[in-house]
């Protein structure tokens, strides 16, 4: 069946008069058909760079990444939804005072994407304790070697996850299903979960960073938590541990990562977001064969889109009925 777009409805009398205006920045046709049908109360348009300052000024709300200088030319926005759950581009660029002290709601796709990222945080640290990466020369060898092996067993060592969210919580649960004691750091009071054995607060970081055999960064990039794993907290990592970082890269301090990496203390890693990001031609972590260095991918998987437009969607329909809506963010704290 033919979709009609918002204009003709309206046209024909088929939509109320006073429709709620949402532009969509960064979508394509189909997007824009899935974000419209979940409502006859609203009004969705793609906008693009050439013509998105005159179409924003009478939304009421607005799908993407919203800059400082579209937000000052809104007159009547009431939401901004982002289809990521690191909100650090809208809220901590420069000039983004006026957004984050508004009144207008921010969500995101928080806890939507742990399941994935989860899983590739493993992959990464699996890499690492199971040494694949002294078998990649060998396939390309064609090689049967079969040297001397010993592979890390997770059971019973320590896992520390910086950031309890959808994410940490997430790595928790595939942690402890491998047999292995966690601890939690988070800003926030958790309830008790079963499968995490304790949960520190930020201050007592340096407490438990010698107690672990891995240290997960799962914590968004905010104002507190900007490079909170410093190079002093990689001096007093654990010998002979790991480091696995998939939430983003300007949580850790990259020189201090390769610093651990240099002096052995470190017996791998695994980043798939750092800071500079991309990572440059060049750069010192490139030469590390116990290194796995993976592009911002974790988040993807064959189920990600359909979480994270679900979210989107379930957002348009209660927003166009005055509902409250879900995977609210807290622009003061940053999630």
């Amino acid at each position: 069946m033919r979709l009609l777009s918002a204009a003709v409805l309206l046209a024909a009398g088929l939509l109320p008069a006073q429709t709620l205006k949402i532009v969509a920045l960064g979508f394509g046709p189909e997007d824009i058909k899935g974000f419209q049908a979940m409502s006859p109360k609203v009004r969705v348009v793609a906008v693009n760079r050439s013509n998105i300052m005159t179409e924003v000024v009478d939304a009421d709300a607005f799908l993407g990444v919203i800059t400082p200088d579209v937000y000052a030319a809104t007159k009547q926005l009431k939401w901004v939804a982002s289809m990521s759950a690191g909100v650090e581009n809208i809220l901590r660029v420069p000039g983004a005072e006026a957004f984050r002290n508004s009144n207008v709601i921010l969500t995101n796709n928080k806890e939507v994407q742990g399941i994935e990222i989860a899983d590739h945080a493993f992959a990464l640290l699996l890499y690492n304790t199971r040494r694949l990466y002294e078998y990649e020369g060998y396939k390309q060898q064609e090689l049967y070697a079969q040297t001397p092996f010993q592979g890390i067993e997770l059971r019973g060592k320590t896992a520390l996850i910086i950031g309890v969210g959808g994410i940490g919580t997430n790595i928790a649960l595939r942690a402890w299903a491998f047999g292995m004691h966690v601890i939690g750091v988070d800003p926030e009071d958790k309830p008790l979960v079963p499968y995490i054995d304790r949960i520190v607060k930020p201050d007592q970081l340096d407490e438990v960073v010698p107690l672990a055999d891995v240290v997960f960064i799962s914590a968004p990039d905010t104002d507190r938590s900007h490079k909170m794993f410093g190079g002093k907290e990689f001096d007093v990592m654990k010998q002979g541990s790991y480091f696995i970082a998939v939430s983003r890269g300007g949580v850790y301090d990259m020189p201090g990562l390769v610093r651990a990496l240099d002096s052995r203390r470190l017996a791998g890693a695994g980043v798939d977001v750092m800071d500079p990001e991309p990572l440059p031609a060049g750069h010192a972590l490139w030469k590390f064969p116990n290194v796995m260095i993976t592009p911002h991918v974790a988040g993807r998987s064959d189920h990600d889109q359909e979480r994270m437009f679900g979210t989107i969607k379930e957002n348009i329909r209660r927003f166009a009925e005055g509902m409250p809506l879900i995977n609210v963010v807290d622009k003061l704290k940053g999630y």
